[in-house]
């Protein structure tokens, strides 16, 4: 029997009610397919930092290398500064375990009404860069409170960060149906992301049997409404990727549907799957979030671990369960989030 220990983060907010459900979930499919989950449960995030000052101990980064994979919430209440969950939490966690790729698969749910009238179905995944880009968080305010004072942040785009998360992507393509779009806006920021177009153009030659389409940011937002079903891979930057995604989740109904995982491919150190939501601490505590995108994010850890066919059986069982119409308020239904959770594991 395989044996994964699992550390268990809710977080804030709704996350300390979706991830004990998708944990109900994980631990059905573990018996179902005969391997086993040890987790461990940590209370860090911003409920944390208000006792302690931090989101998490000095030595909380050692504690989490020990596991195969980390099972997240989401982290932000309104009684902390909200620049500091993604600096002092997530982006932490990301930057030191090298977790490159944040994968955020979007699609179409059985039986789920949709806010584009287009009734064809998409499947397409959002590869977002995750490390560096935008996000890197460079930058200082000069002199904020005179008539020339500024405010800047400085996006690094390295030939490693562009060159690894552009072989992930049309690998992963590899294996779906062969096309890359990678995205860009680099008719504007001219340094920057046309090294990221070349390197990307590089790394795409290695890879003759994937269509490799290039789109501007504002034109591939515009698609996703318009046209969703044209896409495979959506290989974008950290800024990009992170509006896209949320836009991947409207399009499928509700933000609450949507799953991800930040991933160190090579296994070098533990992964980190989280629903791309946030915290939400104003309907927390009601039983009625949404836990689909904290169950597809298990079926991520799943399959990153290797467990395929569990993960495979948690989508079924999802899809089923929203085909017979038990949904969470905000996809229109009155089922709260452990009976969703309780669905899914009968559909197991």
């Amino acid at each position: 029997m395989s044996i994964y220990n699992i550390a268990v983060v809710p977080g804030d907010g709704i996350g300390n009610e979706i991830v004990p459900e998708g944990l109900r979930v994980l631990q059905a499919a573990a018996r179902k397919h005969d391997f086993r989950l040890n987790t461990k449960k940590y209370d860090w995030g911003a409920g944390y930092h208000i006792k302690h000052g931090k989101f998490l101990p000095e030595e909380g980064l050692e504690e989490l290398k020990k596991y195969d994979a980390i099972y997240f919430g989401a982290v932000g209440l309104p009684e902390v500064d909200d620049t500091l969950p993604a600096r002092d939490y997530t982006f932490k966690v990301r930057t030191n375990f090298e977790q490159y790729v944040n994968y955020r698969p979007v699609r179409t749910y059985k039986g789920v009404t949709r806010p584009l009238r287009s009734e064809k179905g998409f499947d397409f995944v959002v590869i977002r860069e995750n490390t560096e880009g935008e996000f890197v968080q460079i930058g200082d305010q000069y002199l904020p409170d005179a008539e020339n004072g500024m405010g800047i942040d400085t996006s690094i785009f390295t030939r490693k960060g562009i060159e690894r998360v552009a072989h992930y992507a049309f690998r992963l393509a590899e294996k779906r149906k062969k096309k890359v779009t990678h995205i860009t806006k680099s008719n504007t920021l001219i340094h920057s992301l046309t090294y990221w177009d070349r390197v990307i153009g590089e790394v795409a030659a290695r890879y003759p049997g994937v269509q490799h389409d290039q789109m501007y940011i504002d034109n591939t937002t515009a698609n996703f409404v318009l046209r969703p079903e044209i896409f495979d891979v959506v290989l974008t930057t950290n800024l990009f990727g992170d509006i896209l995604s949320d836009l991947g989740g409207a399009i499928m109904g509700s933000l609450g549907l949507g799953g991800s995982g930040n991933i160190n491919p090579e296994k070098d150190f533990p992964s980190m799957f989280e629903p791309i939501h946030g915290s939400a601490p104003d309907i927390a505590g009601q039983n009625i979030a949404n836990p689909f995108g904290q169950i597809w994010s298990g079926a991520l850890m799943l399959e990153h671990l290797g467990e395929t066919v569990a993960a495979q059986g948690i989508i079924r069982a999802m899809d089923r369960t929203t085909a017979a119409g038990i949904f969470t308020v905000d996809l229109g239904g009155k089922a709260g989030t452990s009976e969703v959770a309780q669905a899914v594991i009968d559909n197991l």
